[in-house]
């Protein structure tokens, strides 16, 4: 798994076991692995067959998870926390986009294994609690469409945790895209050269280019093939296409 800083992610009062699982997944997917749960509905949600369900495999961090009855035992270690609440407040703690406030926490802060960084979510029945939004350094918010801000807990956490990472991965390092298709075999010169040669010749037969007067068609052709970087299958198919012309011309003309 790619180092990191110590992230831990603290659900308070979840009250739906399939977020519980769906979190787990989240955080396994962004390369981390603390999960902390504040007094959940459920005792034994961390087994409950929606929760393993919804983790789709992240059973690990489920194993891993701890259930605890106090915030404070769920901040333990940790010196940097960030709330996610989206309810107006008189007072507390500056909010910003994460994406923000991580780029100029990575940028400032030391970053070594003394420190660590909690977020902070709350029930999805009635969000956090006052008093535990005043204990975070930030508040975090999503940018979201102005009349319509709801999003689910874990889609919540997926968000965070991918800014996260992408914040992190200058110092510590991210994960790379993985290829759907194979990569392309390019044709070479001799390649495009047989093929500009072949389509010469259909482009004559066909009677679009006049061998007496080529003017710049074929130099043309070739530098909108160098552009294009054409592959080696990509050269197959046109010389089919000229081996076609060709063949039709000869029929039309015999």
């Amino acid at each position: 798994m790619t180092a990191s800083f110590r992230t831990r992610f603290i659900l308070i009062e979840p009250s739906h076991a399939g977020n519980v699982g769906a979190a787990a997944r989240a955080i396994k997917t962004m390369g981390f692995e603390e999960l902390v749960l504040v007094r959940p509905r459920w005792a034994n949600v961390l087994r409950r067959q929606e929760t393993i369900e919804r983790a789709s495999g992240a059973n690990d961090v489920l194993d891993r998870a701890r259930i605890v009855e106090t915030l404070d035992e769920a901040l333990d270690g940790m010196t940097h926390l960030c709330a996610t609440a989206m309810t107006p407040r008189d007072f507390g703690p500056p909010t910003r986009a994460p994406r923000e406030h991580f780029a100029q926490f990575v940028a400032a802060a030391s970053l070594d294994e003394s420190q660590g960084i909690a977020f902070l979510f709350g029930s999805e029945r009635y969000g956090m609690k006052n008093e535990d939004v005043y204990r975070a350094h930030v508040c975090l918010s999503i940018p979201t469409h102005p009349q319509f801000g709801s999003l689910n807990l874990a889609a919540a956490l997926q968000v965070i945790a991918y800014e996260w990472r992408q914040a992190l991965s200058a110092k510590f390092g991210g994960f790379a895209v993985t290829p759907a298709t194979a990569p392309p075999v390019l044709a070479d010169a001799p390649q495009v050269a047989g093929l500009l040669s072949h389509l010469e010749q259909a482009l004559v037969a066909v009677d679009f280019l006049d061998p007496a007067a080529p003017k710049k068609l074929m130099p043309r052709l070739n530098a909108l093939f160098n552009r294009a970087q054409l592959t080696q299958e990509e050269v197959h198919i046109l010389r089919g296409v000229a081996k076609a012309m060709l063949e039709t011309a000869a029929r039309a003309k015999g």
